[in-house]
């Protein structure tokens, strides 16, 4: 029995983590953490019975206690909670799919506590991958991707020697507003954004589809995760989404992994891994796929892939100014206060103003994602 966490449950990733729990009998969930989705935690604590759930804020939590009263899940919040499951001595397998920065702390105590981390969250990487990497490593920790762009890329890369990679090639699908050019991209509504042509996600990294800037952040993580410098990942349009990501070798030969744009298969593959279990599902039919193609993606007018590279130029702290700075415009847009394009100029913005910290402390990185947020409270005045 391989006993896992999953924190983010109620979300896009830990909804279909658990979906996966259902199907395959020997995972068992010993802990569940959400934001402030009290009616679905409290569904997915009387179907799982964990140990311990976590809400984000303590008067959520209070209502939980009272809600599931009759059942044996010990009912925590905030940090401390998050923690809390991380070093839970019961648990083999820590999902973090929670999103935003919050999910640093937890997966530096499950590292230290040498748990396997399933990975989902991108901003524990982009912002603190010169702290995780080296330290799993010490720990002997394994950190298996679940993106499917970087499962991909870990699955090209199985039995190969990493020294011999030439390059990875990222692919994107280039989101719901491909092709457009920065003048139709002014007139563009939070549904239009929100209206991913092959994804189901949430809202926050649908945005972050549509603007490039996820594929920024994917870019960020590649780097600390397979340890390749940046001039070594190149980002490939691939509308279709059948090709999640390869690797191109020395030789010039290239792996590529492929599949249906279904988030269950990296999940699987990370929970399971170097196992393959069996997954229903709809399947690549190659004679009824009509073509694979690929475009070079336009950073002129989706400007958040450039930014990623110029953050990682100057590495330190403005990877965490590049990540906390698009979260908090991210968040205006969704809320109707900013237009689509203005999410570049106030990323652009914050990464002008921010005076970088080379290897930064945990602190200091939550410091540095403070300081965005002021200073694009302060410019749009909220």
């Amino acid at each position: 029995m391989k006993k896992i966490g999953i924190l983010g449950s109620t979300g896009s990733i830990g909804t279909q983590t658990l979906d996966i729990v259902r199907n395959n009998k020997d995972l068992q969930v010993v802990a569940l953490a959400a934001g402030r989705n009290v009616q679905m935690l409290e569904e997915q604590i009387r179907e799982f019975s964990p140990a311990i759930a976590v809400l984000w804020e303590e008067k959520a939590a209070q209502e939980m206690r009272v809600r599931v009263a009759d059942t044996n899940t010990k009912i925590s919040c905030g940090m401390e909670g998050l923690l809390e499951i991380a070093v839970m001595e019961e648990m083999d397998v820590l999902v973090t799919a929670v999103v935003g920065m919050i999910g640093i702390k937890p997966t530096i105590a499950a590292i230290e506590g040498g748990k396997i981390i399933a990975l989902a969250n991108k901003e524990t990487l982009v912002t603190a991958g010169h702290l995780i990497m080296p330290l799993a490593a010490k720990k002997k920790v394994p950190i298996f991707p679940v993106d499917s762009e970087h499962s991909a890329i870990f699955q090209s890369m199985h039995g190969e020697n990493r020294e011999r990679i030439s390059k990875i090639l990222l692919t994107a699908s280039g989101g719901p507003f491909r092709g457009r050019s920065r003048e139709e991209l002014k007139k563009v509504t939070i549904e239009d954004a929100l209206n991913h042509p092959n994804w189901s996600m949430g809202k926050k990294i649908t945005v972050d589809s549509a603007t490039l800037v996820n594929k920024g952040l994917e870019v960020i993580e590649a780097k600390w995760l397979f340890g390749v410098e940046p001039e070594k990942i190149q980002v490939v349009v691939h509308p279709q989404s059948i090709i999640h990501s390869m690797v191109e070798y020395v030789d010039g030969g290239i792996m590529a992994q492929l599949g249906m744009p279904d988030m269950k298969l990296p999940i699987q593959y990370a929970l399971f891994y170097p196992d393959r279990r069996p997954m229903e599902g709809k399947r690549v039919d190659f004679y009824t796929l009509s073509s694979l193609t690929f475009e070079k993606l336009d950073t002129e007018t989706f400007k958040g892939l450039a930014m990623a590279y110029d953050a990682i130029r100057l590495g330190g702290s403005m990877p965490t100014v590049y990540n906390a700075a698009n979260e908090r415009a991210v968040s205006l847009f969704l809320d109707g206060k900013l237009q689509f394009l203005e999410i570049y100029d106030l990323i652009q913005g914050a990464m002008e103003q921010h005076k970088t910290v080379l290897n930064p402390s945990v602190e200091e990185i939550l410091e540095a994602e403070a300081q965005a947020y002021e200073y694009i409270n302060a410019r749009r005045k909220v």
